[in-house]
């Protein structure tokens, strides 16, 4: 947000919170530094937080506002030499083999193309990315299956509907929590924030972010008031200390 042509409320704020990119994260122990997800805004998300450094992107999903931005791993393939890796289901690497496919073409390769490794991986396999621990699991976006990814205590969920008891088990002893809610009407692939709210309210992490939100979902400061206490609405920019 802004949404492009939009005069609503929301999209004229001056609250620097109501001005949000791609929905994305960004996951940092002292050794290790992951992205989640690489949107069209990819690009600008790692200059303005400063990453020098990247050493995998996890993808939770096809669609172009997690994954256009691929082309951008570029600089970090200069400055490591070395290929990036990037997590995602088969179905998920498969497409991206479809919509890049000069980034796979080992014959005719452009030099300046980006040079990325896949990784397949399955739900409720942990897998690691140097000293980070990672356990994915999946969610429903409509009909379409999504990868989250928990870290400990810590889960990040993007653009679900609904979820398996299967892997809401696998959620069991979250304390620090980002899910979506997009706003506050039905939604065939989205949670709404009352089905947001009902869900962390089954889960009971410590502390709950609400993040991929439109700009019907109003403005930061006044959702913030009608929210639970343990419930607050994400920001780009915002950091979240593991403890």
């Amino acid at each position: 947000m802004p949404v492009i042509g939009c005069p609503c409320e929301v999209c004229r704020s001056s609250d620097i919170r109501d001005n949000r990119l791609r929905a994305a994260a960004l996951i940092q122990s002292e050794d290790t530094c992951i992205a989640i997800d690489c949107g069209p805004d990819f690009r600008q998300q790692m200059l303005r937080q400063k990453v020098e450094h990247l050493d995998a992107i996890l993808l939770t999903h096809e669609h172009n506002d997690h994954v256009i931005g691929l082309d951008e791993v570029r600089p970090f393939n200069f400055r490591t030499k070395v290929d990036m890796p990037v997590y995602g289901s088969n179905r998920v690497l498969r497409e991206l083999r479809q919509r890049f496919p000069y980034v796979f073409d080992e014959i005719n390769r452009y030099p300046g193309a980006p040079r990325v490794v896949q990784k397949n991986i399955h739900a409720g396999q942990v897998f690691q990315v140097q000293d980070i621990e990672i356990l994915p699991f999946e969610v429903m976006h409509g009909m379409m299956p999504v990868m989250a990814y928990r870290f400990d205590t810590f889960a990040y969920i993007t653009d679900m509907r609904t979820i398996s008891a299967i892997d809401f088990e696998r959620l069991r002893g979250v304390e620090y929590l980002v899910v979506n809610a997009l706003h506050h009407f039905p939604h065939h692939s989205h949670m709404n924030v009352e089905e947001a709210l009902h869900f962390i309210e089954r889960l009971r992490p410590r502390i709950t972010y609400l993040t991929h939100s439109s700009h019907q979902i109003g403005l930061h400061a006044s959702i913030e008031k009608i929210l639970p206490p343990q419930v607050r609405m994400g920001y780009d920019g915002l950091q979240i200390k593991i403890e």
